[in-house]
C-alpha cells in the first residue's frame, strides 16, 4: 500500500468532531478513490460507496428527492451494506458526475444519521462554485501526486533518514556526502516515475521504466479524452496548449508564450481554456508579479505565467526518448532545467504555496517566488554546475527597497549557506511547508462608546 500525507488530514478531521461531510479534490488518477476507500474500511464499520460515473442510475437517487430521508431511502435501496446510525461512512464518488449532491449534501449532514465522503474529478471545471456551497456543511481537501517524500516512503527509504535531512535543512548543515548522493539518485528517478500512483506501483513492483512510460501515456491520453469531452466542437485550444507544456518549458524563459499557438491568439478570448486547465488539475500556472514584496498577489500579472505539468513524470515521459538514460547516467552538460523546475513547482504547490516568479529588464528574472514566514522567499533551481550564477537573484537581494534577507538556489549540490543565500538539493524542496495558524486569535471590541 502507498502511504499518503492525506491519511492524516483525513484522521484529523474525524476524530476533531467535525460533523460536516468531507469532499476529497483533485486531478484524475491522483489517488483519491484509493486513499479514500482504505480509511473507510480501517475507520469505520460499514462503508456504503457510489459511483455516479459507474453506475449512472444513481444520479437518479437526488432527482426530486423531497427530504434528506427520501435520499437515504433510495440509497439503501441500491446497496446490501447494512446502513448502520452512527457506524456507517456513506463514499460518493466521480460526483462531477452529479452535481445535485452539492445541495443535496446539507440536508444529509444535517438529519446526521451518517458520515459522508465525497470525491471526483474536474470539480474546479463542473462545480465552479463548489468552495462557496455549502458554507459549513462540507470540509474540501485539495489532493496532489505523490510528493518526493511519499515517493521516498514507497522506496523504503527509513524515516530515520527523512528526519535527519530535515534537520540539517532547518539547521543549514551538510548533509552525509553517501546520503547526498544517494537521494540524488532517487530524486532523478522521481524526475522520471513521478507521483502518479499507478506510476509508482508499476515501477515498484517491475523497476521497468518502459512499463511506467506506458502507464503515464495512459494517463496523458486520458486527460486529452477529457478535453475532447468538455468543448467538442472547438475545444477552446485546450489541447493544443496542454501539448505545447513541455516545448515552452524548454524555451529559454520557460514562459508560455501564447503567439506560439496562433499568430493572432488573444489571451482574453481564450483565457477560459488555461483556467480550465488550472481548475482541472492537469496544469500548475506559475503567474509573474511586479514585484517581489508582500502581499505577492497585488502585483500578480494574470496574463504572463508560466504553465508546468502537475505531475513531472508525466512531463518527462512527453519529451522525445532518450530522456531517461540521459537522467540516469547523471549527463551533467545537459540541461533539465525544465524537469527541475517542474519537479520544484509541484512540490511547492502540493505543500499550500501559491506559485509566482519575478521578471525585470532591469533586474532579470527568478524562478520561483513564494510568500514564506511573513516575507517574499525568492528561489532559483539550477539543474548544472553553474549553479552560483543567479544575476537576478543578486539584483534582488541587493535591492533595499525589498529588504529580502534569505534566498535558496535548489540545485545538485550539497547544502551550504553564502550570505543570504542558501544553497540547497534540489531534492528538500518538500521541507518548505506553508504556515498553518493553529491557534484560536480571539479579539474583543470596546463599543461601548457606541452604545
Amino acid at each position: 500500500m502507498l502511504k499518503r500525507r492525506m491519511q492524516k488530514d483525513l484522521e484529523h478531521f474525524f476524530a476533531s468532531g467535525q460533523k460536516g461531510a468531507l469532499m476529497i479534490t483533485g486531478a484524475r488518477q491522483v489517488g483519491k478513490t484509493y486513499l479514500i476507500r482504505q480509511f473507510a474500511k480501517e475507520h469505520f464499520e460499514n462503508v456504503v460507496e457510489i459511483n455516479f460515473l459507474e453506475n449512472t442510475g444513481a444520479v437518479k437517487l437526488f432527482e426530486n428527492a423531497g427530504s434528506s430521508e427520501d435520499i437515504l431511502l433510495r440509497i439503501s435501496a441500491l446497496t446490501d451494506i447494512p446502513m448502520k446510525k452512527g457506524k456507517t461512512v456513506i463514499f460518493f464518488d466521480e460526483v462531477q458526475e452529479c452535481k445535485e449532491i452539492v445541495t443535496a449534501i446539507k440536508f444529509l449532514v444535517e438529519e446526521g444519521s451518517y458520515r459522508y465522503i465525497l470525491s471526483g474529478s474536474l470539480l474546479g471545471v463542473e462545480l465552479k462554485d463548489i468552495r462557496s456551497v455549502p458554507v459549513g456543511y462540507m470540509t474540501i481537501y485539495e489532493m496532489f501526486p505523490m510528493d518526493f517524500f511519499e515517493f521516498c516512503e514507497a522506496n523504503r527509504v527509513s524515516e530515520k533518514i527523512i528526519l535527519r535531512l530535515k534537520e540539517c535543512f532547518e539547521k543549514q548543515e551538510p548533509i552525509d556526502n553517501v546520503i547526498h548522493e544517494k537521494m540524488l539518485e532517487l530524486f532523478h528517478l522521481y524526475l522520471l516515475v513521478g507521483g502518479m500512483p499507478a506510476a509508482v506501483q508499476t515501477y515498484l513492483q517491475h523497476n521497468n521504466l518502459r512499463e511506467v512510460q506506458e502507464v503515464q501515456k495512459g494517463i496523458v491520453q486520458l486527460y486529452k479524452k477529457d478535453i475532447a469531452k468538455y468543448d467538442p466542437q472547438e475545444k477552446l485550444y485546450l489541447e493544443d496548449i496542454f501539448n505545447l507544456i513541455p516545448a515552452e518549458l524548454n524555451s529559454k524563459n520557460k514562459r508560455f508564450i501564447l503567439k506560439n499557438l496562433n499568430e493572432n491568439f488573444k489571451f482574453s478570448r481564450y483565457e477560459h481554456s488555461f483556467i480550465w486547465l488550472k481548475e482541472a488539475g492537469v496544469a500548475l500556472p506559475v503567474y509573474c508579479a511586479q514585484e517581489p514584496e508582500i502581499p505577492l498577489l497585488l502585483s500578480k500579472s494574470t496574463n504572463l505565467f508560466k504553465l508546468f505539468l502537475s505531475d513531472v513524470g508525466l512531463l518527462a515521459s512527453m519529451y522525445a526518448d532518450g530522456l531517461q538514460i540521459k537522467i540516469l547516467n547523471k549527463e551533467k552538460d545537459i540541461n533539465f532545467g525544465a524537469v527541475y523546475e517542474n519537479a520544484v513547482a509541484q512540490e511547492l504547490r502540493a505543500h499550500g504555496f501559491d506559485l509566482y516568479y519575478f521578471n525585470s529588464k532591469k533586474q532579470g528574472e527568478l524562478d520561483f517566488m513564494i510568500e514564506y514566514q511573513g516575507a517574499v522567499l525568492p528561489i532559483e533551481v539550477k539543474s548544472g554546475k553553474s549553479y552560483e550564477r543567479h544575476r537576478a537573484l543578486d539584483n534582488v537581494l541587493k535591492n533595499e527597497r525589498y529588504g529580502i534577507q534569505q534566498a535558496i538556489v535548489f540545485c545538485n549540490d550539497n547544502i551550504r549557506v553564502k550570505d543570504k543565500v542558501m544553497y540547497c538539493p534540489v531534492y528538500l524542496a518538500g521541507f518548505l511547508e506553508k504556515e498553518v495558524q493553529k491557534e484560536d486569535y480571539f479579539y474583543s471590541l470596546d463599543l461601548s462608546v457606541l452604545q
